[in-house]
C-alpha cells in the first residue's frame, strides 16, 4: 500500500510564491516517478510537472514552465517538492501529488497512486 501526503498549500497574492511538499510512504512504495497535477473547480485535472525516480528527467506543462520547479529529496526519494513562483490567479486549484512506476506519463488516468490534495489560492 502506498500513501501520498501533500502539504504547503495556502493563499497568496498574485506574484507571490508557495512551496508544496509531497511525502510518499508505505511498504510497497518503490522507485516511482512522481508528479503534480491540479484541478480547478469545474475543470478537468491537469498535468503540472513530473520527475523521475533519480531526478534526472523532469517535464513541465507549458503553463508553468519557467515559474514552477519540481525537485526530489535526494536523501528521501519518496519526497518531492513544487516551488511555485510568480503565481497567477489562474494557478488557483487543488494540487495533487501522484506516483507511478513509469516516467513519461502526463495523463491523470495513467497514475496509480494519489494524495488527497492541497488547496492553492492566488488572489489579484
Amino acid at each position: 500500500q502506498v500513501q501520498l501526503v501533500e502539504s504547503g498549500g495556502g493563499s497568496v497574492q498574485a506574484g507571490g510564491s508557495l512551496r508544496l511538499s509531497c511525502r510518499g510512504s508505505g511498504p510497497t512504495f518503490g522507485s516511482y516517478a512522481m508528479a503534480w497535477f491540479r484541478q480547478a473547480p469545474g475543470k478537468d485535472r491537469e498535468f503540472v510537472a513530473a520527475i523521475s525516480w533519480k531526478g534526472s528527467f523532469i517535464h513541465y506543462a507549458d503553463s508553468v514552465r519557467g515559474r514552477f520547479t519540481i525537485s526530489r529529496d535526494n536523501n528521501a526519494r519518496g519526497t518531492i517538492f513544487l516551488q511555485m513562483n510568480s503565481l497567477r490567479p489562474e494557478d488557483t486549484a487543488t494540487y495533487f501529488c501522484a506516483a507511478d512506476e513509469q516516467m513519461g506519463r502526463w495523463s491523470p488516468e495513467e497514475y496509480l497512486y494519489w494524495g488527497q490534495g492541497t488547496q492553492v489560492t492566488v488572489s489579484v
